[in-house]
C-alpha cells in the first residue's frame, strides 16, 4: 500500500454549512427503529424473574435462550451486511423491521423453554439488520465529519429502549394481572408505524425530493467511492476488517451483559423486584445516552479542531476505557445508587466507544463495503457474545457471583483498543485497488 493510497479520510473541499437538515429526519428515523429494537430485545432481561417463575429456569437456562438469540444474531449480521450493500437501506431495513416484529409478536405464543429460545432465534435474525443498515444509511446520508455524531444520535435509541422498557413493561403485565404474553404483541403491533414512515419518507439523498442541492453538496463533500460491491474474499484481506471485528469480538458481549443480566443482577444485589428496578436502570441508560452522543461529538470536534481520524478517534476511546474501569470493583460497593453510577459511567463509556468503533468502517472502506464490514465485525461480535454467555451461565450457577464477570468487562476495551491499534496504527484508507 503506498503513502497516496494510504491517506486518510478528509473532506476534498471546504463546503458551506448547508441550507437543509432534512438528514437529521433520516437521523431521527434511525434513532426511532433503535429504540424499538431495544424494547424487543431487553424485555427478557426486565421479565427474566418472571419467566424464571413461570418456565422454572435455572441460570444455565436462561444462558441457553441468550445463547440462541446470539447465535442467530451473529448468523443474520453477515447475512444483512452484505444484503444491505445489493439492495440498499431502505429494503434492507423494511426486511429487517418485518421479520423482528413478527418474532417479537410471537413470543406471547410461547409455552416451553424450547419455543421461547425459537422465538428468540428469529428475533435475532432479525434484529441483526438493524445496526449493518443504519450504519449504511448514515454513510448515504452524512460526510464523514458528521458521521460519529451521527451514529451517537441514532444509537443512543438503544438507551431510550432501555429506559422505556423496564418503565413500560412491568406496567403491561400489572394490567393484564401478571401475564407476561400480552406485552410482546402489544408493543409489536405498535411498533409497525415505524415501518410506514420508514417506506414513505425515506429515499437516497441524490433522489429525495426534500434534500436541497446545498444539502446535497454537503452530504458529497467526501471523495467520491467505487459504487460497486467488494467481494467478501477480498473484505477479509485488509487488516482493517479484523481489528474493526475483533474489537467487536471485546466489547460487545460486555453490552449484551448489561442488556440481559443488570435487571437480574440489580434484584438479587440489592433485593429489588419487577416494579422497583425500574429507577436505576433509567439512571444507568440515561447516562448512556449522554456517552453516546458526546462521544460521536467528541471525536467530530477533535477533527474539526484539526486532528486527524486516527488521533481523535483512538483518543476518544482511549478516554472512554478509562473511564468504564472501576466497573470491576461494583460488586463490592454496597450502595445501590453509588453502583447506579459506575454502572451508568460504564455503559456510557461503552456506548460513547462503540459510537467510534461503528464509525471505523465508513472511515477505512468505500461506502459499497461498509455493510459487508459491518456485517463480518456483528457476526464476530455475536460469537463472542454466545462463549460470553455461556461464561456469564456457568459463573453464575456454580460461584454465584458476578465478580470475575465485572473483571472482563473492565478489561475487554483496552484490550479492543490495542488491537485496534496493532492492525491499524494510522487508520489508513484501504487501497482497494491492491485488492
Amino acid at each position: 500500500m503506498t503513502s497516496a493510497e494510504a491517506q486518510q479520510l478528509t473532506p476534498v473541499s471546504n463546503p458551506a454549512p448547508p441550507n437543509g437538515r432534512y438528514r437529521w429526519v433520516i437521523c431521527s428515523l434511525l434513532f426511532a427503529v433503535t429504540a424499538i429494537n431495544y424494547v424487543d430485545r431487553q424485555m427478557i432481561g426486565v421479565l427474566k424473574p418472571v419467566l424464571a417463575s413461570d418456565l422454572h429456569w435455572t441460570e444455565i437456562d436462561y444462558a441457553n435462550v441468550v445463547f440462541w438469540f446470539q447465535a442467530a444474531y451473529a448468523i443474520g449480521y453477515i447475512g444483512f451486511g452484505r444484503f444491505v450493500d445489493v439492495v440498499g437501506a431502505r429494503v434492507g431495513y423494511a426486511v429487517a423491521f418485518a421479520i423482528w416484529t413478527a418474532a417479537h409478536i410471537a413470543h406471547g405464543a410461547v409455552n416451553t423453554i424450547t419455543q421461547f429460545a425459537m422465538a428468540r432465534f428469529a428475533l435475532g435474525i432479525g434484529e441483526s439488520g438493524n445496526f449493518p443498515v443504519a450504519i449504511r444509511a448514515v454513510t448515504e446520508w452524512f460526510p464523514a465529519r458528521e458521521r460519529a455524531f451521527a451514529i451517537g444520535v441514532f444509537n443512543a435509541g438503544a438507551n431510550v429502549g432501555a429506559i422505556v422498557t423496564p418503565l413500560l413493561v412491568p406496567w403491561l403485565v400489572a394490567l393484564y394481572g401478571g401475564n407476561w404474553r400480552p406485552a410482546f404483541v402489544i408493543t409489536g403491533v405498535v411498533s409497525l408505524v415505524w415501518l410506514v414512515a420508514w417506506v414513505i419518507l425515506y429515499r437516497s439523498p441524490a433522489k429525495h425530493p426534500r434534500v436541497s442541492p446545498q444539502e446535497l453538496a454537503w452530504i458529497e463533500q467526501d471523495p467520491a467511492d467505487p459504487t460497486t460491491p467488494m467481494r467478501w474474499r477480498d473484505i477479509i484481506r485488509f487488516r482493517e476488517t479484523w481489528a474493526y471485528a475483533a474489537a467487536k469480538f471485546c466489547i460487545d458481549p460486555v453490552w449484551w451483559f448489561y442488556l440481559f443480566w443488570l435487571p437480574g443482577y440489580l434484584s438479587e444485589r440489592y433485593h429489588l423486584d419487577l416494579k422497583s428496578f425500574g429507577p436505576p436502570l433509567v439512571v444507568v441508560y440515561l447516562m448512556s445516552d449522554v456517552g453516546s452522543v458526546a462521544g460521536g461529538w467528541l471525536s467530530g470536534r477533535m477533527m474539526k479542531a484539526g486532528w486527524s481520524v486516527n488521533a481523535a478517534r483512538k483518543t476518544t476511546m482511549l478516554i472512554c476505557a478509562c473511564a468504564i474501569l472501576p466497573i470491576f470493583a461494583v460488586q463490592s460497593v454496597d450502595n445501590l445508587w453509588t453502583a447506579v453510577f459506575i454502572i451508568g459511567l460504564a455503559t456510557a463509556g461503552h456506548q460513547a466507544f462503540s459510537a467510534n468503533l461503528y464509525t471505523l468502517p465508513s472511515d477505512l472502506f468505500p461506502r459499497s463495503a461498509v455493510g459487508s464490514v459491518i456485517g463480518i465485525g456483528g457476526a464476530i461480535g455475536g460469537v463472542g457474545g454466545m462463549l460470553f454467555s455461556l461464561y456469564i451461565g456457568r459463573v453464575l450457577q456454580e460461584l454465584g457471583s458476578y465478580a470475575p464477570i465485572f473483571l472482563v468487562a473492565a478489561a475487554a476495551y483496552f484490550v479492543a483498543l490495542l488491537i485496534v491499534q496493532m492492525l491499524s496504527p494510522r487508520l489508513a484508507r484501504v487501497a482497494i485497488a491492491s485488492a
